[in-house]
């Protein structure tokens, strides 16, 4: 079998882990597994480069010395635990150092500026992989195993120019991948490749958006024609429910391509939201498993599921903190593109709308959103709709979003009734519903205070009551 094995940062953050991450490599490899591995940055080095990012208006030298030899201690430290052989420290360490004063001297110059594009963004984001990936490689090679560590752009990911959120090209980049990477695996060598980041056609270093490592792993495999993707974490897969909410929630172990989307996107395991396309119309499918749990076989994601596993309701997902805004008027009844309008600017302040509803009279939208942004949407719609297209906007500021997900409610009859009434006999108000035609997924609006209560009410309803096939 030939399988990209991908590694989240939650687990190389220590000796211990790293350790761990060795062994079920090496342990593949004595079968004679073909094997790529894709690398994540370390637990949080990413979000504290972005937030890093953020302030470089604020930041001095003093501080980012500071920040710096903080990053600095956790690898150095990493590798001094892991690496015991003289010759191979010294060389990881000069290298690990070397990358570190590139970091140093383009943020000492963005700060005297005092303003970040995007593409000096995507530059500096990249040495959380950067710095994470050889010290896998070269732990690999303390095992007596070949490998070789590899950037994005060496491997071959070519990627437009939109920053932030780059879009592999994938002609191009599965030619330079294949051609990159099949020699290397013929001679028994694994290559250890960054995820999260590829390049433009300029050389520049782009990054594929939150989750990109995921992406990263799919990408490769298509590109080498691999068997599966492994996608390791520290969860046994996807879930019938979140465990925090409900104790005796299953894992799910085969869901379509479809219904995976629908239950990472709810939070179940966060995922890039175009992680599957490279693979969705191929024979290579993707598995969620836990590496503190190998014997685990986890989920399979797979273009056709078969149908012992085509159950009415996959999961019962839920993503909190969120909040609802309603705008109404007569301004918006009648009026071509006014909804446009209001999306295009909430976009433009780098607002995304998750759910949206809009009234048969068209004299209301109703949109919900997360709350980390809910101050920025109100002030948008305030300045640009408020008095204009808009005569009200109302706030509903704790709210849930629950998701009935599964393919098997296509066609069938009953499914929404049986979801309403569950929740209506625990006397629980519905805010707002929506549902797709691909009747994928049935998601609806609810008080926050009542969302546990409804989670388990519906994941009795249809989980317990119910022979799904799955192993806790």
């Amino acid at each position: 079998m030939r399988i990209v094995m991908k590694f989240g940062g939650s687990l190389l953050d220590n000796e211990k882990k790293i350790l761990n991450v060795k062994n079920i490599i090496k342990a593949y490899y004595s079968q004679n597994y073909e094997i790529v591995v894709v690398i994540s940055a370390l637990y949080g080095i990413t979000d504290k480069i972005s937030e890093l990012c953020d302030d470089i208006k604020k930041i001095n030298r003093n501080s980012i010395n500071l920040y710096l030899q903080k990053i600095e201690n956790v690898h150095i430290k990493l590798v001094k635990q892991v690496i015991h052989e003289e010759k191979d420290k010294y060389q990881l360490l000069h290298l690990l150092k070397d990358l570190l004063n590139e970091f140093r001297d383009v943020l000492l110059g963005i700060s005297i500026i005092g303003d970040i594009t995007p593409k000096y963004r995507d530059y500096l984001l990249s040495f959380g992989e950067r710095l994470s990936t050889p010290i896998v490689s070269f732990a690999l090679k303390s095992t007596g195993i070949q490998s070789v560590y590899l950037n994005g752009k060496e491997v071959g990911i070519l990627t437009d120019s939109n920053f932030g959120d780059a879009k592999p090209l994938m002609n191009t980049t599965k030619l330079r991948v294949h051609h990159k990477i099949e020699p290397l695996i013929k001679q028994g060598i694994i290559p250890v490749v960054t995820g999260f980041i590829g390049c433009d056609q300029n050389g520049n270093a782009t990054t594929i958006g939150r989750g990109g490592s995921d992406y990263s792993a799919t990408i490769i495999a298509a590109s080498i024609n691999a068997t599966e993707v492994w996608l390791w974490g520290d969860v046994n897969g996807l879930m019938t429910a979140d465990t925090k909410i409900v104790k005796n929630a299953l894992v799910v172990e085969e869901v379509s391509f479809s219904e995976a989307l629908e239950l990472s996107m709810f939070g179940s395991k966060y995922m890039h939201p175009r992680a599957l396309e490279p693979v969705m119309d191929s024979k290579i499918s993707v598995r969620i498993r836990n590496a503190n749990n190998i014997d685990h076989p986890g989920t399979l994601i797979t273009q056709f599921p078969t149908l012992t596993y085509n159950k009415t309701v996959k999961s019962i997902t839920v993503i909190r903190n969120t909040a609802l805004i309603d705008v109404s008027g007569g301004g918006l009844i009648g009026t071509p593109g006014t909804a446009a309008k209001i999306f295009d600017a909430l976009a433009k302040n780098h607002v995304n709308i998750m759910m949206i509803s809009q009234t048969p009279s068209e004299s209301s939208i109703t949109m919900v959103v997360k709350k980390q942004v809910l101050d920025k949407a109100i002030m948008t719609l305030e300045l640009n709709f408020l008095g204009k297209l808009i005569k009200r906007i109302d706030v509903s500021e704790n709210v849930a979003v629950i998701a009935v997900v599964g393919s098997g409610m296509r066609g069938i009859k009953g499914v929404a009734a049986k979801t309403f009434g569950a929740v209506a006999k625990k006397d629980i108000n519905v805010i707002m519903i929506t549902q797709g035609s691909s009747e994928l997924n049935l998601a609806f609006v609810i008080d926050d205070k009542n969302c546990e209560e409804a989670v388990n009410v519906l994941h009795k309803e249809f989980i317990n009551s119910t022979e799904l096939s799955a192993k806790s």
